[in-house]
Parts: C-alpha cells; sequence; structure tokens
C-alpha cells in the first residue's frame, strides 16, 4: 500500500481514479481547489462506491504555489489529474495553455523537491498525439507521434494545452528535474458513469444526442474509452516499473457520431435522437447557438486513430468496448436528472 495525491479530486477521472486507488488498497489524498467542496465530493464517492469512502483533501490549484507542498508531503506517488477541460472553448488559447503548462510544471517542481515521490502519472490526452497533421495525418498514431500546436487549423485551445503541457512535462523531467520518473496517461473521448449532475466536458458527446440539442449528426468521430478504465490505467502505470518514462495512448475503438446514436437509439427507442448527417458548413455556422461544436470543428470528417497496444502489452490494461461506456453515461446522465 502506498500514499498516493490525486490532484484534481473532483473531476470526472480523478474521482474515479481515486475509487480505483482505494479498491487497490492504497491510502488516497485528494486536492481540490476549495477544500469546502471535500464533505460532498465524500457523499458522492461513496453514494456511488456503495460504501463509505475515506479521502483526505487539501486546497490547491493549478495556478497558485498555494498548498502544493502540504498537498505532496508524504506521498509516494503523484497522479496528476488536474488540467481545464472546458465545456466552451475560450477566445484566448493562453487561458487553457497557461494553467495546464504552469500547472503540472508546479506540481512536478514540488514532487522532485519534496524527495519522497516516486512518480508523477500525468493525465494528458490523445489531443497531444494526433492534432495538427493537416493532410499528413497517419492512419495509425502512436505514442512516438506528437501534437503540432502551431497548426493552429487543425487544433482547438484545448488540444494545443495538451501538447505544451505534456512537452513541458518531459522537458522538465528530462533536464531540470532529471531523476524525477514521470509517465503520462493520453486518452481518448472519455465517457462512462458519472457519479453527479456535475459531469466532464467529454460526456457531452451522449448529453448533447440525449436532450436533441442537434438537428442531426455532425460528419465527426472519435475514439472512445472507458472513466473505469482511464482510471484503471492510472494506477497500473504507477505501480508497473516498465512504466517509468513511457507515454501511453488509452483509447478504444473508433466510433462515429452517427454509431453513437445508433446506439443510444436502440436502447432508448421512446427519446426523439437525431437522424442523418449534417454538413459541414452547417456544423460551423451552428457555433454561433451552441458553442460547445467548436471543440469538433477540426474533427469534422477526419479520422484520427492512435493504437492501444502499448498499453495493452507493457501494463496488462484491458478496455471495455465503446459500446458500454455509451450506456453507462446515458444511464447515469438519466439517472442524476441530466437529460
Amino acid at each position: 500500500m502506498a500514499k498516493v495525491l490525486v490532484t484534481g479530486a473532483s473531476g470526472f477521472i480523478g474521482s474515479h481514479t481515486i475509487l480505483a486507488l482505494l479498491a487497490d488498497g492504497h491510502e488516497v489524498r485528494g486536492t481540490l481547489r476549495s477544500i469546502a467542496k471535500g464533505e460532498a465530493l465524500l457523499k458522492t464517492l461513496s453514494a456511488f462506491a456503495g460504501e463509505k469512502i475515506s479521502v483526505e483533501f487539501k486546497e490547491a490549484e493549478l495556478t497558485s504555489d498555494n498548498g502544493w507542498a502540504e498537498a505532496v508531503a508524504g506521498c509516494e506517488y503523484v497522479l496528476h489529474v488536474a488540467s481545464p477541460v472546458p465545456a466552451i472553448l475560450p477566445k484566448d488559447h493562453n487561458k487553457l495553455i497557461i494553467p495546464a503548462r504552469d500547472g503540472v510544471l508546479r506540481v512536478l517542481k514540488v514532487a522532485r523537491a519534496d524527495g519522497g515521490v516516486r512518480r508523477v502519472v500525468m493525465t494528458s490526452s490523445v489531443a497531444a498525439i494526433s492534432y495538427g497533421w493537416a493532410d499528413k495525418l497517419p492512419e495509425t498514431l502512436t505514442e512516438d507521434d506528437w501534437t503540432d500546436p502551431d497548426n493552429l487549423k487543425d487544433n482547438t485551445a484545448y488540444t494545443r494545452s495538451k501538447a505544451i503541457a505534456e512537452r513541458a512535462a518531459w522537458d522538465y523531467v528530462t533536464g531540470e528535474g532529471s531523476g524525477l520518473e514521470l509517465a503520462t496517461i493520453n486518452p481518448s473521448v472519455v465517457l462512462g458513469p458519472v457519479m453527479s449532475g456535475d459531469f466532464s466536458a467529454s460526456v457531452q458527446v451522449v448529453s448533447q444526442l440525449m436532450e436533441g440539442r442537434l438537428p442531426a449528426m455532425p460528419n465527426v468521430g472519435f475514439q472512445i474509452v472507458d472513466v473505469r478504465d482511464v482510471a484503471d490505467a492510472h494506477v497500473r502505470a504507477m505501480t508497473n516499473p516498465a512504466a517509468a518514462g513511457q507515454r501511453f495512448a488509452i483509447t478504444e475503438d473508433f466510433l462515429w457520431f452517427t454509431e453513437v446514436a445508433t446506439v443510444l437509439r436502440e436502447a432508448y427507442p421512446d427519446r426523439k435522437l437525431p437522424k442523418g448527417t449534417l454538413p459541414d458548413f452547417v456544423v460551423r455556422l451552428l457555433t454561433r447557438i451552441n458553442p460547445a461544436l467548436n471543440q469538433i470543428t477540426p474533427d469534422l470528417g477526419k479520422r484520427r486513430f492512435a493504437s492501444n497496444e502499448k498499453a495493452k502489452n507493457l501494463l496488462g490494461w484491458a478496455p471495455r468496448k465503446p459500446k458500454a461506456s455509451i450506456l453507462a453515461s446515458a444511464a447515469s446522465l438519466i439517472k442524476h436528472d441530466v437529460v
């Protein structure tokens, strides 16, 4: 058993990672931007787990040095999950890039200075692998590939922030921070059960369809991975000696939006889910009244696919199929009166 710090404890991935760590026998501490949210989070975790959950919380946020030394103290591992994931992208990319980059560097520097931290596992994204390629996008991407954040036509503020933050992390541990172990988890679109009505922006893939907010499907697809499997990958990357210094694409099958809608339509035949495909120019027009669609405009008509073979082979990771994750998202959104 180890003592583990999970940053961004209240987030979609962070909360599931806490439960995965506890199930594996570890002692967990989490960071919150406001410690006042700790009691409510414990209730949420306990309700989802079906048993009383006990976790210590410390107050710390990505944009300040305050609280991080206290949060890291006594921990053997740090799982740095916290990173801004907005439902609506800011026009100023630096509003995402700066907290993502400076936040991970802040955590890495404190972890190295503490002296007791063996390894940091950072939650990055497949967005740090598969964007900025323009017409040179490989058929299959791997962890050796990197997003080019300077190609603004094939990026969003979010994809740029993930690439820049992860690059900064690797540059630190191979330079000034030499000696501190790092592994990164690079998930694709993360679905699965939400624990409350406050959920990740990624789950909008399901909620937008279930709420009927789209007149038809955009010509967009993505690889889907279950949040429970993302949490499992963090724990495996933390404890496996061979994971040090490695990136892991945590992905599963690629589905077009129309295929996601078909899964939901078959499960919920009484709901009026959209049919047909929207022309790309209509999707771009709709961003004016539905800003969340700005997240997907660089993906119109593109199939970005990253292999998960490394995670399977090195970590022994075995993900669920997307259908299970889609249905788990839908069922939990209904349970919490979101849709």
